[in-house]
């Protein structure tokens, strides 16, 4: 039975096309040919939806197969002086890992491309535009501390409103 559930919602989202923050990704040095864009979308019964797109991204071990890569909003938007300015995860209330409210899931790429949208309930985003969005050269291990031992940064974007849009406080 055809039941309407938040998915269609998310759905309707990001067939409208009307982000409210984005982050532009590129890759840094080795990594220079990452690229993508993030989206962000305010959710009209609270939390965000992400939806990110990136291209360009190396292969690992298995060619061919699935990859995994870690993916996560971090402290401080700024992607300068090979990505060492954007601090640690974004993790307001001091949370082990992997429960920081900057730890999103795993982005997965197949050829080089990755899609991915997720819904979190927990940001908001006045909470989290100015800061940045980071892929890693390795996925999230979900126990390492205090970062998931994903690895070297190979991409930032600054999360930034769309057109100055402010979000609405809720």
């Amino acid at each position: 039975m055809f039941q309407i559930t938040p998915r269609i919602n998310f759905m309707r989202i990001i067939s409208d096309n009307r982000p409210r923050a984005y982050a532009s990704v590129q890759g840094e040095g080795d990594y220079s040919n990452v690229q993508g864009i993030v989206y962000l979308y305010e959710v009209p019964f609270g939390g965000i939806l992400i939806e990110a797109e990136v291209f360009g991204l190396p292969d690992l071990p298995g060619e061919g197969e699935p990859s995994f890569y870690g993916f996560h909003i971090h402290e401080f938007g700024d992607c300068s002086t090979g990505l060492q300015r954007t601090g640690g995860h974004y993790n307001p209330k001091n949370e082990k890992h992997p429960m920081h409210a900057g730890d999103l899931p795993p982005l997965p790429s197949s050829g080089g491309y990755a899609w991915l949208a997720y819904y979190n309930a927990n940001l908001e985003l006045y909470d989290i535009v100015g800061r940045s969005v980071i892929v890693h050269r390795n996925s999230d291990d979900f126990r390492s501390q205090p970062s998931g031992d994903a690895g070297e940064k190979m991409a930032c974007g600054v999360i930034t409103f769309v057109d100055g849009q402010e979000p609405q406080r809720k």
